[in-house]
């Protein structure tokens, strides 16, 4: 059985399959500095041995994150428009947030997110792809999830919003056109774009590549 979510029964599962898989290949690493330690990540420096040489590489630490394609009955999906100061821009992008709670598991802090910052609650999750942002130089790994059976969370017991996450705009974008803006150049974050593609993908398979995940 395929189809869901989330239109009943339950996809086939998704291991395996044609194509090419990463693989964790650690090479010894010879020497390690923190060059920075910062609020969030760190900046550090690795003497690495690949072998017939040796290099010196520097690259950020990161905690990691998850994303959420947050996907109502109509096949809208929810952007947030944010600004991101290290690119001077306001971009639209799903909710998203740092692995910062110990222990907490991607799924968990992935609905925390979704109630912290779009005053939403899933009824059932689907781990949808998942990404390292920028390899060459951070350990940063992102997970994005599908989100479907969306309700409001009660209003008193809605997250404060501070700072930049204050003022986010919610739009909710039919996938289709969605789609459109990211294939056009126009949506730029990484987790919006990937995230988005991923979606219209896997509804177009039938979402069978889909795993399910619980809570």
């Amino acid at each position: 059985m395929t189809s869901t979510p989330d239109g009943g029964t339950s996809p086939d599962s998704a291991a395996g399959g044609a194509g090419p898989a990463d693989v964790p290949a650690p090479r010894p690493v010879l020497a390690h500095t923190l060059i920075h330690e910062g609020r969030v990540w760190d900046l550090v420096s690795d003497e690495v041995d690949l072998g017939d040489t040796t290099v010196v590489r520097e690259w950020v630490d990161h905690p990691g994150a998850v994303a959420i394609i947050a996907l109502d009955d109509e096949d809208r999906v929810l952007l947030l428009s944010q600004y991101r100061h290290p690119v001077r821009s306001e971009l639209w992008e799903p909710p998203a947030g740092l692995l910062d709670v110990e222990g907490e598991p991607h799924v968990a802090a992935a609905a925390r997110e979704l109630a912290e910052e779009a005053d939403l609650v899933a009824a059932s999750w689907w781990r949808l792809v998942d990404f390292y942002t920028t390899p060459g130089g951070s350990s940063e790994r992102i997970v994005v999830f599908l989100a479907r059976g969306l309700t409001p969370v009660p209003d008193n017991e809605r997250f404060k919003r501070t700072d930049e996450e204050a003022t986010m705009v919610p739009v909710w974008v039919p996938l289709d056109d969605a789609v459109d803006a990211a294939l056009g150049g126009r949506l730029h974050s990484p987790t919006a774009v990937t995230g988005v593609l991923a979606a219209a993908a896997a509804r177009a398979r039938g979402w069978s590549s889909l795993e399910r995940v619980q809570l």
